[in-house]
């Protein structure tokens, strides 16, 4: 008898080709059987017309006939966001909790109890956190650098370190911190990486 496929849902900014090659290979694993789930639907929190390669990545799902969820988290409560991004804490968790509690009621009705941050650009809100299981897909080893992709390889030249390495982890309140579900290591020392 086969297992009833898992509907997921998946968040991105889709700020580069990066996104829509997570999201691809996530598609072909799911067409070849390798994964039994279904992408339940497509959050995005940029709009038509933001950025070029977010309309690639919007241009993708809608080929690809998944439900595609937009909402701007630079047209929400803009003022608000501002004033959070230049230093004042409580704004940005009041910001934050906010756009948050509109995603979910999007997200919502489609009944995925879990998703995938694939190059989801923004922090949750802990609100968020609580209510909706989510995963996040994060390149560095469990303990290593937070951040964004690039950050985190700046961060591990600076530090001369030895190995580099890539997490699924669940999503907590704390950044890139959650409980690792899976990760892999690799050397930085090889032949072709000696300093």
């Amino acid at each position: 008898m086969n297992e009833p496929k898992l509907r997921i849902g998946w968040f991105s900014t889709g700020r580069d080709e990066a996104a829509r090659q997570l999201l691809q290979v996530a598609l072909d694993a799911i067409r070849n059987g390798e994964l039994n789930c279904d992408i339940a639907f497509v959050f995005c929190n940029r709009d038509w017309g933001e950025h070029p390669e977010s309309d690639a990545f919007l241009r993708m799902v809608q080929d690809a006939n998944l439900p595609l969820l937009i909402f701007s988290s630079a047209h929400f409560e803009p003022q608000l966001r501002r004033r959070g991004l230049s230093g004042d804490e409580t704004a940005l968790i009041q910001w934050r909790r906010s756009y948050d509690e509109h995603v979910w009621q999007l997200i919502q009705p489609f009944g995925a109890p879990l998703s995938l941050l694939a190059g989801y650009m923004l922090i949750l809100s802990d609100t968020m956190c609580y209510r909706h299981t989510m995963l996040n897909l994060h390149p560095a080893i469990p303990g290593g650098p937070k951040g964004a992709w690039q950050d985190v390889m700046w961060q591990l030249i600076e530090q001369r370190a030895d190995i580099a390495g890539a997490q699924i982890h669940i999503v907590t309140p704390q950044l890139d911190e959650g409980p690792p579900v899976a990760y892999c290591a690799f050397s930085l020392r090889t032949q072709h990486f000696i300093p």
